[in-house]
């Protein structure tokens, strides 16, 4: 069956982890941890021997999820006065092995339809620092423990947007910006070759303004309609892009951001949520 090849010509071993700190939570000069999954979950968070269940990469970190062989959330810390554009060529994506294989959803979910090897970290959100650095950060993009399951219309269209103006404006404004990114994990999620396809994703967007304040923005996005039709390997419809409070994210999906609700605009005002008809709308 087509899916089940497994294309590898690059394996890693643990010791090659051993000096990647991953996410920075003084990165802004102002504490932001990680995100805190709910009790409930705790026993399906995919654990490392002797390290806990931080996978940590250059510049970004992954929490896994051993139940849908997902990520539960990544963080990345983005530095837009020390990028580099890393050139992005043929895709070769990695297992990762500090977690079991068998808690990573690999090529076989992803060949031969519609779907992305959608980047939950994009890209060249870590590829900034020493050119070196910026490779390797490029590089550990690509492992499946970064990816997520997004229909090609959905990773390729508003998603895509929405990712190139957080990065386009830190670029060229210099900013330093915090990114959580994960999909909604829901029980009534669409089955497929063992895996439930999350239907909806977002992001959580982290800075400091002029006068040092923190700022936390979220969004969410849905590819619902999109994935509906999978098995026919097409789909009808269109999509909608909303700003969320990010108490909205965290009812979601379990997880608990601290004190970042108290910089979010939304949850201040109690706004329920906001259509982006464009990309001009998008606010960081």
């Amino acid at each position: 069956m087509i899916y089940l090849t497994e294309p590898q010509s690059v394996t890693f071993k643990v010791k090659d982890y051993k000096d990647k700190y991953g996410y920075n939570p003084n990165f802004l000069g102002k504490q932001v941890p990680l995100p805190k999954i709910s009790k409930k979950f705790l026993d399906d968070i995919a654990k490392i021997k002797n390290s806990g269940s931080e996978l940590k990469y250059t510049h970004f970190s992954v929490v896994l999820s051993k139940k849908r062989s997902l990520a539960f959330f990544t963080a990345v810390n983005i530095d837009g006065s020390k990028s580099h554009k890393i050139r992005r060529k043929a895709d070769v994506w990695y297992y990762d092995p500090r977690i079991d294989k068998k808690y990573q959803a690999g090529e076989w979910l992803y060949a031969g339809n519609p779907l992305d090897r959608g980047h939950l970290v994009r890209q060249l959100d870590p590829t900034w620092g020493d050119l070196e650095t910026a490779k390797t950060a490029n590089d550990d993009t690509f492992h499946f423990t970064n990816c997520s399951p997004q229909h090609k219309k959905f990773n390729q269209g508003k998603w895509a947007k929405l990712e190139n103006y957080i990065l386009d404006n830190t670029d060229k404004h210099d900013l330093k910006v915090s990114v959580f990114t994960g999909p909604v994990f829901r029980d009534d999620d669409m089955p497929y070759r063992k895996v439930r396809i999350p239907a909806e994703f977002w992001k959580v967007l982290v800075m400091r303004k002029t006068n040092k304040k923190l700022s936390a923005t979220a969004y969410l996005q849905t590819q619902k309609n999109l994935i509906e039709e999978l098995a026919l390997e097409f789909a009808f419809g269109k999509y909608q892009t909303y700003q969320v409070p990010l108490t909205t994210i965290e009812s979601l999906t379990g997880l608990d951001f601290g004190i970042l609700k108290k910089y979010d605009p939304l949850t201040k005002t109690g706004i329920a949520a906001v259509a982006i008809k464009g990309q001009k709308n998008i606010r960081l």
